[in-house]
């Protein structure tokens, strides 16, 4: 790897994950049955194994694919794309549905998911 190179770093790609999802590092350590200073090793790691990070990935509800390819511009520039170039506004008048309906249904079902993530975590609590 030349100096020029970003090191792959999936343990900060596993911490802004975890971030975005709005889980604390306590969260992810109990799901994981591990102490919170654990994920604090793993997410200060450039490398984990694989099945550490299967686990990681259920528990924050994404593909291991995902946390490997998680970019931070790449988040950030689709919402660019969206917002700057009118691609959330050159529909609008074109609308069959009210937009209002679909945010509160897109709602209603991330409510359901975390529903179901709690379910599963509190399945994993109750196992052990």
């Amino acid at each position: 790897m030349s100096i020029a190179e970003k090191p792959y770093h999936i343990g900060r790609k596993i911490s802004r994950i975890r971030e975005l999802k709005d889980m604390k590092q306590e969260a992810l350590a109990q799901a994981l049955g591990i102490s919170q200073q654990s994920v604090s090793t793993i997410e200060n790691s450039e490398s984990i194994d694989e099945e550490k990070l299967k686990e990681v990935a259920k528990v924050l509800g994404v593909t291991v694919e995902a946390i490997k390819n998680f970019s931070e511009e790449a988040v950030i520039n689709y919402f660019n794309n969206i917002y700057d170039h009118g691609a959330f506004n050159k529909h609008y008048n074109e609308c069959t549905f009210n937009p209002l309906d679909k945010v509160v249904e897109l709602y209603e079902r991330l409510v359901q998911a975390e529903k179901d993530k709690n379910e599963y975590l509190e399945k994993l609590l109750k196992g052990k």
